[in-house]
């Protein structure tokens, strides 16, 4: 929030052209996720957190669909039901190897994938129909979820708890903080800016992919329970992802087999069609 309005201080003040009551929305749903995503880790191990955030691909086109109105086309429907399956052995894999898995977890991180979903399409939206800029979604969507959570954790003491351990090394913690919030502030332009220019779908591949990539280091870097399938599951995952890019490029691809039997079922349906008013209208000749 902070840096957005320092970024706006040097470039252009802000000016707010989005509703405020879109925003309270952005807001609720950015706490919605980023808490949600956090407690996952409670009950899910790091690379099936990823693994289940690396397929908001899913919710997100349905989103696309009911907020948007956008159609997609055969490939992208065939991307997200790979992605499923993928998504399901992966997590069958985890429930075998991790001690701490809790069906609790997948339920924590869907939800966290829903409000993700649908903060990029109403973002999408937002900046399409308003001509609103990056800084003005980030510091007002952002303001308003730190005004939401100051609420919530002085009401429950969470925010003196935190305090208090932040202060028994402060220097540390602060920076740590700090360095967190640039890397984090600047992924968000990032994403903000291919949700303005390529859409939420494409945006959300472009993630995808980097998760992949924390999902491989996390295996190397930390000492976890392996098993091939996390390997097959991972593939479907990438499969799906090259499949909703490939999309992209090629919007009406159909394999040419599915052209041949849809054809067949719509001659075919004709000709019954055709066959049965014949014989309805010669039955109605007699009677």
């Amino acid at each position: 929030m902070l840096l957005s309005y320092v970024e706006s201080l040097i470039r252009n003040p802000i000016k707010r052209k989005v509703p405020l009551k879109t925003y309270a929305v952005l807001a609720a749903l950015t706490l919605g996720t980023m808490s949600l995503s956090n407690l996952s880790l409670s009950y899910l191990n790091y690379p099936t957190q990823l693994i289940f955030k690396s397929c908001k691909l899913i919710p997100v086109m349905i989103g696309s669909i009911i907020i948007l109105g956008k159609r997609y086309g055969f490939l992208d429907y065939v991307a997200a039901v790979v992605m499923c399956i993928g998504l399901t052995m992966f997590t069958l894999a985890d429930s075998k190897t991790s001690p701490n898995f809790d069906a609790v977890g997948v339920l924590v991180i869907s939800l966290a994938l829903l409000c993700d979903a649908i903060i990029g399409n109403v973002q999408e939206k937002a900046m399409k129909q308003f001509f609103a800029s990056n800084n003005e979604v980030v510091f007002y969507s952002y303001a308003i979820a730190c005004c939401y959570l100051l609420v919530i954790t002085c009401a429950s003491g969470i925010f003196v708890d935190g305090f208090a351990y932040c202060s028994q090394d402060a220097v540390s913690m602060y920076t740590n903080i700090f360095l967190l919030s640039v890397s984090g502030y600047m992924g968000l332009q990032a994403v903000l800016t291919l949700v303005r220019i390529c859409g939420a779908t494409v945006a959300v591949t472009v993630t995808t992919m980097r998760k992949a990539l924390s999902i491989v280091i996390s295996f190397l870097l930390f000492s976890k329970p392996f098993v091939f399938q996390y390997v097959w599951s991972g593939l479907l995952v990438a499969l799906a992802i090259y499949l909703n890019h490939y999309s992209k490029k090629h919007p009406h691809y159909v394999p040419q087999p599915l052209r041949w039997c849809w054809h067949f079922v719509q001659s075919f349906y004709q000709s019954e069609y055709k066959y049965l008013r014949m014989k309805s209208k010669i039955y109605a000749d007699t009677v």
